[in-house]
């Protein structure tokens, strides 16, 4: 295969319920992407939108082909991504392997939302579809809920006490939203504080209200090229060279590895194996942290941390820029926000402005080289990694 390199990002502000409609926050993403990378409309070949819940938020179906034609990319191939929360991440990986099979040479990937738009019902709702319809929705079975099984049954399985489970879990939250002041495109910019977490109104037993992500609106676009376009595009490439995606069924049927995620220990071991890296050279991860416990139980799954220790490394300044591994400089889903479907074009866009060291100063990753993204679909339906690394 060929080498394929992330040659210009483009993302709005992920913010609560904005005005403008998928079309056009995907757009306003994508002109960034082009206009970054040199290229014009007529350059581009395809296009790799990940979407879930247009069809709800606005009545909009096929919001890839309208995307395609206000962008003025008219009459290419357009196709919609929806893994749930990792739908801007499956759109990406996909829009990669086109690339490097030598079928297109460049182009547009990324993904669009509006869920704060919805509501929090009806995106509650709608959120839920992405469990079992069958067995866990009609139990009353929400992602909060979900989560918080997990919670119990990640502190009952490595007998650390729930008081003090929370406390680890809290100070993930901490981190995340001192990022996220820093970022211009998050969707919440303020310090919280450990009492504010612990004393915050519970959401779901023994989740608080910061423990928890926010529905966000939101785009982000990436403009993919083959190496040999890349070096004519720019100076800085940011190269994918792993990727991995796996998926799992209902949540009781993953009861053998609960709380790890199966999926996501899959397709981690596919990106490792494809880069050729291990977990201890990765220098900065976007992962998902929809919840306090994700961000743990995902720590350890990607490799970074033993079973039943990533909490207490994160008490330690561990997980944190400076540490052993930096996680969610951007604010992660926590404090930079959620729009499902740009989710994960989102944390690719943060890892390639981190590479190139174009982040604010605050939360720069002195000399980052190679870095991750982690996006879990569903109640582990959908997982993907990428691995991407310097090319200078």
């Amino acid at each position: 295969m060929r080498k394929v390199a992330v040659v210009g990002v483009g993302e709005t502000k992920f913010s609560g319920a904005q005005t403008k409609t998928g079309v056009e926050l995907f757009s306003e993403a994508a002109m960034d992407a082009l206009n970054e990378s040199q290229l014009k409309q007529t350059d581009v070949q395809a296009l790799f939108l990940g979407n879930v819940l247009g069809d709800f938020s606005e009545g909009q179906g096929s919001i890839q082909a309208f995307a395609a034609e206000n962008l003025g990319l008219h009459n290419i191939p357009a196709n919609r991504y929806e893994g749930a929360c990792a739908s801007g991440s499956i759109a990406v990986r996909d829009a990669f392997m086109w690339v490097a099979s030598g079928f297109y040479d460049i182009v547009l990937a990324g993904g669009v939302e509006r869920a704060a738009t919805m509501g929090t019902p009806l995106a509650t709702r709608t959120f839920a579809m992405f469990g079992d319809s069958r067995y866990e929705y009609p139990s009353g079975l929400t992602f909060p809920g979900v989560f918080g099984l997990l919670t119990h049954l990640y502190a009952a399985k490595h007998g650390i006490p729930l008081p003090k489970l929370k406390e680890q879990m809290a100070y993930t939250s901490v981190q995340s939203y001192h990022h996220g002041k820093s970022n211009a495109k998050a969707h919440f910019r303020k310090e919280v504080s450990m009492e504010d977490v612990l004393k915050a109104f519970m959401v779901c037993t023994p989740l608080q209200l910061h423990d928890c992500c926010p529905f966000s609106d939101g785009g982000a676009a990436l403009i993919l090229a083959s190496e040999e376009v890349a070096k004519k595009l720019t100076s800085k490439p940011v190269y994918i060279t792993g990727i991995g995606q796996a998926s799992n069924g209902p949540l009781s049927n993953q009861n053998d590895y609960l709380p790890r995620i199966r999926a996501r220990e899959l397709a981690v071991e596919q990106s490792y194996k494809m880069s050729g890296r291990k977990p201890e050279d990765i220098d900065v991860c976007e992962l998902h942290d929809c919840f306090s416990t994700a961000a743990i139980i995902a720590a350890e799954c990607l490799g970074f941390f033993e079973y039943g220790t990533a909490g207490e490394a994160w008490l330690k300044g561990e997980a944190d820029i400076g540490g052993k591994i930096a996680i969610n400089p951007s604010g992660g889903l926590k404090a930079k926000g959620h729009p499902i479907g740009a989710t994960g074009a989102g944390q690719v866009y943060e890892i390639a402005k981190q590479l190139r060291g174009e982040v604010e100063p605050e939360r720069q990753v002195e000399g980052a080289k190679i870095g991750m993204t982690d996006t879990l679909g569903g109640v582990g339906a959908t997982l993907c990694n990428l691995i991407l690394e310097r090319g200078w």
